[in-house]
């Protein structure tokens, strides 16, 4: 039986790699003169404009591109997508994040059934709750009303809703909805995350939302423990179900737990972690904080792309654009990482929660049929608001390894500053840096022009910049909620759109699961030595070194008691 075609099986594919000489022979600063490819690399959407042109591409590229897609099915991935076919089909499950953003007489199905009115009634019960929490008539143990919020998750229970949160602290709006509020994030295992997500906290004004869709999750769940215990010693046994509540579909563990079944928050098995920052994973924390209406917004923002992205023509269609473009760099020119680099500080944690998006989607090495890919998939993500990345790691973007680039730039600053006499605001100051660095990427600086200026012979080498280094510019006319859920569906889009292309499954994450079986089997060692005195056995010679190592000195907790942190 013959094996399941690949996309680099295919006479587009050939015709994109046979491409790649001709790009090869060309220079960004010579493309970046014809004025009719710069417009035509370029599309705009409520808001949201994108310029690609300073991408190794030409106008030929791009075409060749959408011939590609056709090739891959890719209309018809995304149709299956938003009908909730089971395309995740390692875990024989739909892929339906877009439902969590959609209006609430919109029709998506999961196994024959509308899955909008059920992600609506969570939202409505997240809304009253939120309100009564909010208002104060939600009281704690004490009879004091609660302003202190821990969520109690790790990735995509963490990432997703606390980029959001991070946007949304400086938007003028949100920030006064806040007011007097406090939203902090326990994901870690490490006691060090345990004692700074409480620090200074009052457990008698404190609501702790634990997340876990099983309420199984190892890290998660001692997490949740420890700060139940933080709770109970000074409020006693019978404060948790005042003072916890849940994400969770396992309400048997969730009320053994000691959480009330009725504050538990339901989301379903068509939402992958990465994905879920929509559902009661992020709605819910982020509503205690900021209230409903303003998240609200930030769901519309993203349904809004959905429906562009469903319905757009490719031509026109910002993350098919932007999928295919990666899709180019990484396996045809051979870029496997990218830069994000949002000048806005409020996005500072856009990279961290997309380099799980995309990382974890995508970096897969068989097809969505398990065939070995004989070439690259997925991208090396990371990133750091501009300016300050620009002082960190634009060296080697500049003059060493070649990596293509995402400027995001905002038109309006959440938090103008302006003062007297200056040549600029301070947002003008960070907006000329936005537009210079992609122009300095794709130009560069040649030894003629060095020698023109008088450089020393002996710097001239140190000096040259090779240009032609590729970047993407995205423009947002501002940062509200509505455009930080855009920005979000955006690149989740443009990450299916890679997987698509490519023929894998960017919906499981297999990679992630042996790892956690083998801490498991040192779990029990530590737990065997620690208690029974039990020599290391059962390991490689370099870990049971390092385990024995680590065993030799006394831990700094006792086994026998409870120990806190002490901040």
């Amino acid at each position: 039986m013959a094996s399941p075609a690949l996309i680099s099986d295919t006479d587009q594919w050939k015709a994109l790699q046979a491409h790649v000489g001709a790009i090869h022979k060309t220079h960004l600063r010579d493309l970046m003169t014809d004025a009719d490819r710069c417009k035509a690399m370029t599309a705009e959407f409520e808001g949201v404009f994108l310029d690609y042109s300073r991408q190794q591409a030409t106008t030929e590229t791009v075409d060749k591109l959408f011939k590609l897609a056709e090739a891959a099915k890719l209309k018809e991935k995304i149709d299956k997508m938003f009908k909730g076919e089971k395309i995740n089909t390692t875990e024989n499950r739909s892929v339906l994040h877009v439902a969590l953003r959609a209006p609430r007489d919109a029709v998506i199905n999961s196994d024959g059934v509308n899955v909008v009115p059920e992600v609506w009634a969570v939202k409505d019960k997240i809304k009253q709750f939120s309100e009564t929490f909010r208002s104060g008539s939600w009281v704690g143990a004490t009879g004091k009303p609660l302003t202190n919020v821990v969520s109690v998750g790790i990735g995509g229970s963490f990432l997703g809703p606390l980029f959001v949160h991070t946007a949304l602290q400086t938007d003028p709006e949100a920030a006064e909805s806040a007011k007097g509020r406090q939203l902090r994030f326990l994901a870690n295992v490490d006691p060090v995350d345990v004692a700074r997500s409480i620090k200074d906290l009052d457990p008698a004004t404190t609501l702790v939302v634990v997340v876990s869709k099983t309420f199984t999750t190892a890290e998660t769940m001692l997490n949740a423990r420890t700060i139940k215990e933080w709770i109970v010693s000074s409020l006693g046994p019978q404060a948790v179900s005042k003072h916890m509540i849940a994400v969770s579909t396992n309400l048997k563990l969730v009320k053994e737990f000691g959480i009330d079944p009725n504050n538990a928050f339901a989301f379903w098995d068509w939402v992958g972690g990465r994905y879920s920052v929509c559902s009661a994973v992020g709605v819910l924390p982020l509503s205690l904080q900021y209230g409903f209406p303003i998240v609200q917004k930030f769901l519309e923002g993203a349904s809004s792309i959905d429906n562009h992205f469903h319905t757009s023509s490719f031509e026109k269609n910002i993350p098919v654009l932007l999928g295919l473009l990666s899709v180019w760099n990484v396996s045809f020119l051979g870029y496997p990482a990218r830069a994000i680099l949002p000048y806005s500080q409020a996005l500072e944690k856009l990279a961290p929660h997309i380099q799980q998006l995309s990382m974890e989607s995508n970096g897969k090495g068989v097809s969505i049929d398990g065939v070995r890919l004989p070439y690259e998939a997925g991208e090396i993500d990371f990133g750091e608001p501009g300016t300050n990345g620009q002082h960190s790691f634009y060296q080697l973007i500049h003059q060493g390894r070649v990596i293509p680039c995402d400027f995001i730039g905002v038109i309006k600053s959440q938090q103008p500053v302006y003062l007297k006499g200056e040549t600029v605001s301070n947002h003008d100051e960070l907006m000329s840096n936005f537009f210079a660095q992609p122009d300095a990427l794709a130009y560069g600086k040649t030894p003629e022009q060095l020698r023109s200026e008088k450089v020393p012979e002996n710097l001239i080498s140190h000096k040259t910049f090779q240009g032609n280094r590729p970047s993407l510019s995205f423009l947002l006319s501002s940062l509200s909620a509505y455009e930080i859920g855009q920005l979000l569906s955006i690149y989740e889009h443009r990450i299916a759109v890679q997987g698509f292309i490519w023929g894998i499954n960017s919906f499981d994450q297999w990679g992630v699961e042996l790892g956690k079986s083998l801490a498991s089997t040192v779990r029990k060692q530590l737990h065997a030595s620690r208690m029974e005195g039990k020599p290391v056995e059962g390991f490689n010679p370099s870990s049971a070194s390092l385990l024995t190592r680590f065993l030799a000195v006394k831990p700094s907790t006792p086994y026998d008691t409870t120990v806190l942190p002490k901040v």
